[in-house]
């Protein structure tokens, strides 16, 4: 295996025969071009028109315009309970230099605000019915400031160029491929999935055909094009099947309504005609993704690695062995998937503890329960592609035929030396190989019985 990292794929295709390779090729780029031909046909169909998609919401009132500015003084004492009055320093604008005072939620101010951080501020001047700048102060006029929310934009900069950094350095070429993958399938988010979604397309169509061609980028990109990458992405195929049958199939039993959460209140507002079941389930979808891409990487690495160090090992045998790994893949899969669904979910959890009520009755109600059914079905749809994916690796990478070399469970003598790195030396050689003084020593040195 040399320097060969997991999710590598340099030498896949050097472990299979040349027939079979070549017979792996034309399967899995038939197939593989028949789903990209499929995704492409799709993003077309469905593609949003620029007619058809809803008029963007203004984000300001007339009268009101957003500045930046920094805390210079914040109020001491005990955690609010009502709006505070802070003091600000204008940054932008022509205002730029001007200190103000500005109003801030109570939550906001007891959370930790400090001097010296960065804010976004309304700057409310008040208007009538017209529209006018109502400038007499008895009637109403003059300018108020409000907090609207803090500026991260620098923060989050600095933060990505660390990230793209420490992946350079650690993951070098690939891991900034895998970062390019990633954001094609941004890009498909944003440009494809969103505007679908708001223009009414089946929630369902939109998922799958997004997740299929944030797919693509994002294997290939970071993994380059190989029987064995292939391999990987057809699992991630399989894994998203079940995970959007698992999701239709369970969201009705189990009441998944896609209503709960102010968030779904303000889209039903927005546009009452949107199918929220059908942008839950979809969501669903999407957020297993990552997850399934990733356990479908590491088992189809997995097979080809120990295709490597057994090259006489059966099919059969490729795949007992890879799903000794798949069940530790499995194990940590299920709490991996948990812990992050809880950490998303902690200020609702909290919300939830304070009320007096069993933990099935909190587990059952409203966002919680969205967040299990989420849970669940991913983490099912995770567990069976591993079999799927390992069995699919193996059945490509195994001999058909071949008898297994060396004791089972135990690399072929080829797969042993290749593991090690290093061939036998004098100490290790076997005994008909060692000169005839070795042999006469041995028979000296044995008690006569």
């Amino acid at each position: 295996m040399g320097g060969t990292h997991a999710h590598g794929g340099s030498h896949d295709h050097l472990d299979l025969p040349a027939s079979q390779a070549r017979r792996a090729r034309i399967v899995l780029g038939a197939i593989t071009g028949l789903l990209l031909v499929a995704t492409l046909v799709g993003l077309v169909a469905l593609w949003p028109s620029t007619a058809d998609r809803p008029e963007r919401t203004s984000l300001l009132a007339p009268g009101v315009e957003l500045i930046s500015a920094t805390v210079t003084s914040v109020p001491s004492g005990a955690a609010p309970a009502e709006a505070v009055e802070i003091s600000a320093e204008v940054t932008s604008g022509d205002d730029a230099g001007l200190t103000i005072p500005v109003e801030v939620p109570p939550e906001v101010a007891g959370s930790g605000l400090e001097p010296g951080d960065r804010l976004r501020v309304m700057s409310v001047v008040p208007v009538d019915e017209d529209g006018e700048v109502i400038e007499d102060e008895s009637l109403g006029g003059g300018v108020s400031y409000y907090y609207f929310d803090h500026d991260r934009s620098l923060p989050l900069l600095l933060l990505f160029l660390v990230y793209l950094v420490v992946v350079a350095l650690v993951a070098r070429g690939r891991g900034l491929r895998a970062v390019v993958g990633l954001s094609a399938g941004v890009a498909v988010v944003v440009w494809f999935m969103l505007p679908a979604l708001l223009t009414g397309t089946e929630p369902m169509l939109v998922a799958i055909v997004g997740s299929a061609a944030m797919m693509f980028p994002a294997v290939y990109f970071a993994h380059g094009v190989s029987i064995r990458t292939t391999t990987a992405l057809l699992g991630t195929f399989g894994g998203l099947a079940l995970t959007v049958l698992l999701a239709m199939a369970g969201a009705d039993p189990a009441g998944m309504t896609g209503a709960e959460g102010d968030s779904a209140a303000m889209l039903y507002g927005a546009d009452p005609g949107l199918s929220l079941s059908g942008v839950f389930i979809a969501g669903v979808v999407v957020s297993a993704l990552g997850a399934l891409n990733d356990v479908t990487i590491t088992q189809a690495s997995s097979v080809w690695e120990l295709r490597a160090a057994m090259p006489g090992a059966s099919r059969r045998r490729l795949f007992t062995a890879a799903m000794r790994i798949g069940r530790d893949h499995i194990a940590s899969t299920v709490y991996t998937l948990a812990y992050a669904y809880i950490g998303a979910a902690l200020p609702l959890l909290l919300i939830a503890s304070t009320i007096d009520r069993s933990l099935l009755a909190t587990l059952v109600s409203g966002e919680i329960s969205a967040e299990v059914f989420r849970t669940l079905v991913a983490s099912i749809g995770l567990v069976l592609t591993i079999p799927l994916t390992t069995g699919i690796a193996a059945m490509l990478a195994g001999s058909a035929d071949g008898a297994d070399a060396g004791a089972a469970g135990s690399p072929s003598p080829e797969g042993a030396a290749r593991i090690t790195g290093r061939r036998h030396s004098s100490r290790t050689r076997p005994v008909a190989e060692r000169p005839a003084g070795d042999e006469g020593l041995e028979r000296s040195q044995t008690p006569e019985r």
